[in-house]
């Protein structure tokens, strides 16, 4: 399972690296790093100040060692059946995660993260085992065509593999990224899993490959219809305090970004590369009566069903 996962992530890498220089029209830079002393490392694939993305990161890792107790202790938010009594974990992880920040207000940021995980025991055992993942979509102008097709290809990879799937993640989704401080949701959501070993292995890998297949369908065609609409400096403002609260969620809420920079020799540049190029914040801002920046904020305090 590590090595068809790894294979798997490496190959789509490729093709998801490759199918947004298309649309951007420049080239990601490739960096492959690895964990000196602890065992693995990856490739970030990253786009700064494109034509299309102001920032985009396409990462994947594939890395094993020891986990200290401060992440064993992060990760027990989920996973119960890690003892919380222990110092260190043997681990090995392998995913892809990838976040998109367009420069076009009407274009909708984008986030992708699946994972596969094992824990061993003393012996080299394997102790558990689990996918993880999930992908969702946060726009700072709201077009509800959009949404609807972001789901709709989410949940036709879902329905293929269990009909249960797609409403139990997209709950999971609404209710994992939320900005609690803020009362609000981070975006429009898309589905989120952890934990994942109810089929045998294989079942879930071929689940993955599905939704992580379903990525380009999912977001190309958003994409191309609004990276050249036009938008006013107000409209570009609003998309700088949206993303503002983009970052307090990843700083403040994600375990992800949490565990990753608790884990011995972290790759900081490539957790942190979820972060947008720009952002911004005023105080007590609050957007006009009926405009569209206050409908946005309205689906974010409650979520809506899109399909």
């Amino acid at each position: 399972m590590r090595l068809k996962m790894e294979d798997f992530i490496r190959t789509k890498q490729r093709e998801i690296v490759a199918a947004l220089e298309e649309v951007d029209g420049k080239k990601f830079l490739v960096d492959a790093w690895e964990r000196p002393d602890h065992g693995g490392g990856g490739i970030s694939c990253v786009l700064q100040e494109g034509n299309v993305f102001e920032k985009a990161g396409v990462n994947i890792s594939v890395v094993y060692g020891k986990l200290p107790r401060a992440a064993v202790l992060n990760m027990r938010a989920n996973h119960k059946n890690l003892s919380p009594g222990v110092d260190s974990l043997d681990f090995f992880a392998a995913g892809l995660s990838m976040v998109l920040h367009p420069y076009n207000p009407m274009a909708p940021t984008v986030h992708l993260n699946y994972r596969y995980f094992e824990t061993m025991n003393p012996g080299g055992t394997t102790q558990s085992w689990w996918f993880g993942g999930g992908t969702d979509l946060t726009p700072s102008y709201l077009f509800d065509e959009d949404a609807i097709h972001f789901h709709t290809t989410i949940k036709e990879a879902c329905d293929r593999h269990d009909k249960d799937y797609y409403p139990k993640f997209k709950k999971w989704c609404d209710e994992y990224f939320q900005n609690k401080h803020r009362g609000e949701a981070r975006g429009v959501g898309g589905i989120f899993f952890d934990d994942l070993d109810d089929k045998e292995p294989e079942q879930l890998l071929s689940f993955v490959q599905d939704c992580l297949n379903s990525f380009l369908p999912s977001y190309i065609p958003i994409i191309e219809r609004r990276k050249n609409m036009p938008y006013t400096p107000a409209e570009k403002e609003w998309q700088q305090l949206r993303r503002g609260r983009y970052v307090e969620f990843n700083l403040v809420h994600d375990r992800g970004t949490q565990f990753g920079l608790n884990t011995p020799s972290a790759r900081v540049e490539s957790i942190l590369v979820s972060l947008p190029l720009t952002a911004g914040w005023k105080y007590m801002h609050s957007p006009a009566p009926g405009s569209r920046e206050e409908r946005l904020l309205e689906v974010l305090r409650k979520p809506a069903e899109w399909v």
